[in-house]
Parts: structure tokens; sequence; C-alpha cells
């Protein structure tokens, strides 16, 4: 069995007067994993750093260019059964304005903004929601003693 690392997990965040929003995006019927509501996900290409694919996929899936990204101080994993390998997914936040305008790519048919909750009824899988939580506790000051990296995206 192989152990390997090629994909990411970036979730974006606004905040308004109310609180914290996620942004959710659901995946259409003719994509892998059909009409389920995720993050923005994707596959680290050649010699990209995951943090680079996390850029580029915000990017491609959202029609936003984000200005500063996080490393969420977690890694989600998976079992795929087909290829017979554990698959460690680093995860990252990016947070834009309130007025943001999203439009996302096809591989999307809708998105949403919600609050933590109602994002973690939404997603799929654990992993994704105990990153949402985390995300929540870091951004809204709950948890002083968690310490995310900001990535230096000016050098």
């Amino acid at each position: 069995m192989n152990i390997i690392s090629n994909l990411i997990e970036a979730h974006i965040i606004r905040k308004i007067d109310s609180g914290i929003e996620f942004l959710l995006m659901k995946r259409n019927p003719n994509e892998k994993y059909p009409n389920i509501w995720q993050m923005v996900t994707g596959t680290i290409d050649g010699n990209e750093k995951a943090y680079e694919t996390a850029l580029r996929e915000i990017e491609e899936e959202t029609s936003v260019k984000p200005e500063k990204l996080w490393v969420v101080p977690i890694i989600n994993s998976f079992y795929s059964h087909e290829k017979n390998e554990i698959c460690f997914v680093p995860v990252f936040v990016t947070q834009f304005g309130k007025d943001v305008r999203i439009k996302i790519s096809d591989e999307h048919s809708e998105f949403l903004w919600l609050q933590k909750e109602e994002a973690k009824q939404l997603l799929a899988w654990p992993g994704q929601r105990k990153s949402v939580d985390i995300i929540y506790d870091y951004f809204s000051g709950k948890d002083n003693s968690l310490k995310f990296i900001e990535i230096n995206l000016s050098a």
C-alpha cells in the first residue's frame, strides 16, 4: 500500500455582521462525487507545492484570487480501495471581504455562504466538518491557543 499526498482542501470564509460564513459549492451531477457540497478541492500538478495548488484551485473554482492564505493545523485523510492508497490532504483557508463576487466553475452547479453549523450539515466527511470547527475557532477568536501559519504570497 502506498501513502500519497496529491490533493488539497481549501476553505473560503468571509466575516459579516452576524459572524463567519463558509463558502460551499455543489458539485455538478456529471463530476466525481456528484451533487455533494464541498469547499475548494483539487489535485496537485507536477512540481506544485500544496499551497500553490490551493491558490490555483481557489481562483479556478471561484474566479477570485486570494490575497492571504493560511495553513490550517489539520491533515485530512482517506483510503482509496481502487488504488490501495492512503491519501493525506493538507488544509488551507483564505478570507475574502463580505462583498466578494463569486463566479463558480463548470465543476459546480451552485454555491452558498453558510454559518458554521449549516456548513457542517452539508459536508459529507467528518474531517471536513472538523476543519470547519478549527477554522471557526481561530477566526472567531474562540480558541486563542490556535496558531495558523500565514503563507507569504508576496514572495
